[in-house]
């Protein structure tokens, strides 16, 4: 039998819809269904990972049972076993670790968006443990806190064509980040008469080849051009003197702090010309302003909470908040929140007591989120409490090295690799060999599961129903349902969280099935059934702005859910927190200590600037590295520069470089960019997944050209805990060195 299906890709956080032909069971040919979101044809034509879904369905990699380790920790020594000797074991395990160390013992690491963690995190807070890391830390956390800080709650640009007059691209690459739907809006606005687009990028990226003005910003100096383009604003008497005026607290205070921060004074700091940085600003403050902002600035250290402290202070002096065609504030969920349903309510006071950011980043858990939590619920609304309160790997790595402040003695990983993509490569290899318990949750065996106790089969696109709501800080949610049952033995994470749930006593906390069972239920308060949802591949109510006009209790405008009920300029609240009230620039994150600068300019070595983690099309992060086409087209991973830094450095493309900090070193050809000189930008999460199962002593070919064999996940700004991938240094020397790849 023969049967058209609706269904969804998984490749990309867009989920974009397909139409999967059927026959017995078995997915036989797909083609993108423009009726569901994100209904446009240009989308998936320009896209090439679509086409790989049936390849990945029946993949020879595939983990198709669960497999349980039988050899020493990393031998690639596996048995299979059956769902409930695996889960009654893995259970029987946890229960046996939490009576020896007591609930905190077990930790939990989750990636990109390829999953619904909400029930990982929901098995988390049953289970007692506050112990989940993720990226939001350098991804998303930053701009969501202080967001909500400032504004009393998130938002998203609005850029509506004729009315949006600047649109602000900064510290992001949709081009190779995103390459749908924003980037064909980006692409439409540059070839827009009345709306000019600006780029703020140490790199010349697709972006700034279309955007009027390119501001080449040194790494890391963001919070600085901020702080110099409202100089200018103020200065210049462009701000919004009413909006000012009726709705943003501090603005003197603001005025006062930004004085030193002149145009000169800032294109030194910066490297930015003067010009440009005036330019910027009158542009800014024109009219209209949508900013649209990305992991760049996320990933600098010391800078990364000021930095987007000073672009809220930028969108507010403009009055570009809560306003169309610039920044609209989001409602909250019609349906059931992420918060909700992560059940995060559930940990006692004891277990909260186990954060192990506590003292160390002080809004980045659960006496930060308790602060913020009382303002926003003014309004009604709740920010997810598991993303913002993950735990610092640092902090967990720290508790599985040494038991201190307790031990840490089990790990469950979601959809990703930390052994290749978390920070310090070489530190999350010597903490997880010292585990007693590693489940992997993944399609295949990646480089961390080849250290694992247990890898489980974890069913993938076109197998599992999705419900994609952003962390259930918006109104919207789209996906669709899956076309077929998991093949062979695969199940969704739902299913083996709410198995491992049920063995542990948790029983009544899982009501639902399935999966899609569980989503009917979320989206139940809408009054939509999930066959409603499934038809249209998307559930959004368009966000109206000027909120903050509406009628309160009272009958007054109900303004901003922060302590002063306006847009906080100044922070009544950070400063409870040992914050800023006002941004100020942060240092910088050094990974080579004066030893070892000493020791290897002696050998010949220079001492760089160095950024990493931007995308490359085809790929995402450590994905689809094994796909042949695209292969042929970026075989391996480079360290780019500009042609006068290579030839300052003695370099020529295809030279093989040596990089090295304090704790490592890789090796990567060089390639020529056009980006700001004295700056290279090294490619992020390769491995080598066509060698086979990857196992000892190379675990897939992780320490050769992983730029992560460099970094370092020691916390940096000191709110959130963030680390540094970007405005970090290394030392760079030519080898004569073959690569084996």
């Amino acid at each position: 039998m023969t049967e058209i299906k609706p269904t969804n890709c998984h490749f990309c956080g867009y989920c974009c819809a397909f139409l999967a032909t059927v026959e017995n069971g078995r997915v036989v040919d797909l083609k993108p269904d423009p009726t569901r979101y994100p209904y446009d044809e240009r989308i998936l034509a320009g896209c090439r990972r679509w086409k790989m879904n049936l390849d990945v369905l029946d993949s020879p990699r595939r983990v198709n049972y669960p497999i349980r380790r039988v050899g020493e920790r990393g031998s690639g020594k596996w048995q299979r076993v059956s769902w409930d000797d695996a889960l009654d074991d893995i259970s029987s395990r946890l229960e046996d670790l939490r009576d020896r160390y007591g609930s905190g013992t077990l930790a939990s690491m989750i990636g990109g968006p390829h999953a619904s963690f909400w029930p990982l995190h929901r098995f988390m807070s049953l289970y007692g443990s506050p112990n989940n890391m993720g990226i939001g830390q350098i991804c998303w956390n930053p701009r969501i806190w202080m967001d909500t800080i400032t504004f009393g709650w998130t938002g998203e640009a609005n850029i509506l064509f004729g009315v949006t007059e600047a649109l602000f691209i900064w510290g992001t690459n949709p081009a190779d980040s995103d390459n749908s739907a924003f980037w064909q809006a980006i692409r439409t606005a540059s070839r827009a008469d009345d709306m000019t687009l600006v780029c703020v990028d140490p790199r010349y990226t697709q972006v700034a080849a279309c955007a009027d003005l390119w501001l080449p910003v040194k790494p890391g100096c963001d919070c600085t051009l901020a702080l110099g383009m409202l100089n200018v604003i103020i200065g210049e008497g462009l701000e919004d003197r009413a909006f000012v005026d009726d709705w943003c607290h501090g603005f003197d205070e603001l005025a006062e702090h930004v004085k030193p921060y002149t145009p000169d004074v800032v294109s030194e700091f910066c490297g930015v010309a003067a010009g440009d940085i005036v330019a910027a600003a009158r542009l800014f403050a024109r009219g209209c302003t949508a900013l649209v902002s990305g992991r760049g600035i996320d990933q600098v250290g010391k800078s990364v909470a000021p930095t987007h402290r000073a672009i809220c202070c930028l969108r507010a002096v403009t009055g570009n908040v809560d306003r169309a065609g610039a920044f609209v504030l989001n409602d909250a969920s019609d349906f059931t929140s992420e918060v909700d349903f992560e059940m995060s309510d559930a940990l006692t006071p004891e277990q909260r007591a186990l954060c192990l950011n506590e003292g160390a980043a002080p809004l980045q858990c659960f006496t930060g989120y308790d602060l913020v939590r009382e303002q926003t619920e003014k309004l009604g609304r709740r920010l997810p409490m598991r993303y913002m309160t993950s735990a610092s790997p640092d902090k967990v790595l720290c508790a599985m090295e040494t038991g201190e402040p307790y031990r840490v003695s089990a790990l469950i990983v979601n959809a990703t690799n930390p052994l290749l993509t978390y920070a310090d490569t070489n530190r999350v290899l010597r903490a997880l060999m010292g585990l007693e318990l590693i489940v992997v949750l993944d399609y295949y065996i990646t480089s961390t599961g080849a250290v694992a106790d247990y890898v489980l089969p974890c069913a993938g696109a076109i197998e599992r129903p999705i419900f994609q709501i952003h962390g259930g800080v918006a109104n919207m949610g789209y996906g669709g349902p899956a076309a077929v049952e998991p093949y062979y033995e695969r199940k969704t994470d739902y299913d083996i969280f709410r198995g491992l749930g049920v063995r542990l006593g948790q029983a009544d906390a899982w009501p639902d099935e399935t999966l899609a069972d569980a989503f009917a239920t979320q989206l139940a308060p809408t009054g939509w059934s999930w066959q409603d949802y499934c038809l249209i591949g998307s559930y959004h109510i368009p966000t109206e702005p000027n909120k903050h006009l509406l009628p309160g209790a009272d009958g007054k405008p109900q303004g901003f859910a922060t302590t002063t009920g306006k847009i906080e300029l100044a922070s009544e609240l950070l400063p409870k927190l040992g914050g800023q009230r006002l941004p100020e620039q942060g240092s910088f994150t050094r990974l080579c200590s004066p030893e070892l600068v000493e020791r290897l300019e002696r050998e010949g070595a220079h001492h760089v600037e160095m950024i990493t983690g931007s995308r490359k099309q085809p790929y995402n992060a450590s994905m689809y590295l094994d796909n042949p086409a695209f292969r042929a087209k970026v075989p391996g991973p480079v360290v780019e520069m500009s042609e006068a830094t290579a030839r300052k450095l003695g370099l020529s493309p295809g030279d093989v470089v040596k990089l090295t900090t304090d704790q490592g070193e890789a090796r990567f050809p060089v390639a020529l960019a056009k980006m700001r000189d004295d700056l290279i930008n090294v490619d992020y999460g390769w491995w080598h997944p066509e060698n086979g199962v990857p196992s000892a002593p190379d675990f897939g070919g992780i320490f050769e050209s992983n730029v992560n064999t460099l970094t370092s996940c020691a916390l940096q700004e000191p709110l959130i805990g963030t680390w540094a991938y970007n405005a970090i240094d290394c030392m760079i020397q030519k080898v004569d060195d073959k690569l084996s790849w």
